[in-house]
């Protein structure tokens, strides 16, 4: 039996071969993440490099694969897969969705905000909302959920609740481990930045520096930035508003996490570390919600509950009702030269 595992972000392809690590019996095969048609003559072209189908982050997925000798099938064309595992379903490419279908959550998910309502209300794409409306194509047969917290709030979202299953997800089921490491320095303020300002949000970058500078106090100041972001533009803004501060662009975040006395981050997973490593953390989410939303800490195990849960459904095959194989005529109104048309006025001038 073949097995396709769609990755993305190096998060999520490292999570997705976690998986596949607990299925040596089958045929595993990976791919970066890929869209159709429109979406792929968009990423061909640079238009998405603020998403994971920018030519950047299917590079670093591509170089991760080779690393490890994984078996790469690019756009998952050269077999016939009996079941599929994604990273995301903003998009579900056409050659998937007659397959079986697992979804694992990566990691945080963003704030419904404007987008979220307009995506969820008005039917547009859901890539236009980014991961608020994870879990909302209903494509899928089961959904992997990193805490019955997260459980939560998908089924408020409109999830269906017998397609989510509690497996804890991996890189954040076992957040103790990362307290033995050899980042040099101890007792910090950590500010993990985001990566707001590339996906066409507002932040104001300087006035969050100027925030953390007040929390930190006089304590050291270590910025990790995002790996999405402009590095250049966000070091020149630390040096004016912070200087004196730390700035990483590469390096192991949860390292960093796990030695530090203070996390600060606006919208990143690595919040889940903090909290659970009992940090005092600063984020805009609900402080609460958060505590709830953690990651189940189940030493590690969450890889192999997902994989026992995929051996379980391809051996039994026992899935849910009926989910969505296509989509309302109405949602294909507008043609691929509509859409180009659109993304130019979307985002060639911010590219």
């Amino acid at each position: 039996m073949n097995i396709l595992y769609i990755c993305g972000t190096l998060n999520q392809t490292t999570q997705m071969h976690q998986i596949a690590s607990h299925l040596p019996e089958y045929e595993n095969h990976f791919t970066p993440y890929y869209g159709d048609y429109l979406i792929r003559w968009l990423s061909r072209h640079g238009f998405l490099e603020f998403t994971i189908l920018g030519n950047k982050m299917r590079t670093r997925a591509l170089a991760y694969m080779r690393q490890h000798n994984l078996n790469i099938d690019d756009h998952g064309i050269a077999h016939e897969y009996d079941l599929v595992l994604t990273c995301q379903d903003l998009i579900v490419p056409r050659n998937i969705r007659s397959r079986k279908l697992v979804l694992v959550q990566e990691g945080m998910t963003d704030p419904e905000g404007f987008a979220y309502h307009l995506v969820k209300h008005l039917r547009l794409p859901r890539y236009f909302a980014s991961t608020s409306v994870t879990g909302l194509s209903d494509r899928y047969d089961y959904f992997c959920v990193a805490s019955n917290g997260y459980r939560d709030l998908f089924i408020d979202k409109g999830v269906r609740p017998e397609k989510l299953v509690v497996t804890g997800i991996p890189n954040f089921d076992n957040c103790a481990q990362y307290l033995e490491n050899d980042f040099p320095h101890r007792d910090y303020v950590l500010v993990a930045t985001s990566d707001t300002r590339e996906t066409f949000r507002y932040e104001n970058r300087r006035k969050f520096i100027r925030q953390c500078v007040d929390i930190a106090a006089g304590r050291t100041l270590i910025f990790k930035l995002h790996p999405n972001e402009n590095h250049a533009r966000a070091a020149e803004e630390i040096k004016d508003e912070a200087p004196g501060a730390l700035v990483y662009t590469e390096g192991n975040t949860n390292h960093m996490v796990a030695n530090c006395a203070v996390l600060i981050t606006r919208f990143s997973s690595v919040v889940y570390v903090g909290l659970a490593l009992g940090k005092e953390v600063h984020s805009e989410f609900d402080m609460d919600e958060l505590r709830a939303q953690v990651p189940i800490q189940n030493g590690g195990t969450s890889a192999k509950r997902i994989a026992d849960m995929c051996r379980d459904f391809l051996e039994r095959g026992n899935a849910p009702r009926t989910r969505l194989r296509t989509r309302p005529v109405r949602r294909s109104r507008f043609t691929p030269e509509t859409w180009q048309r659109v993304s130019r006025l979307l985002f060639a001038e911010r590219i």
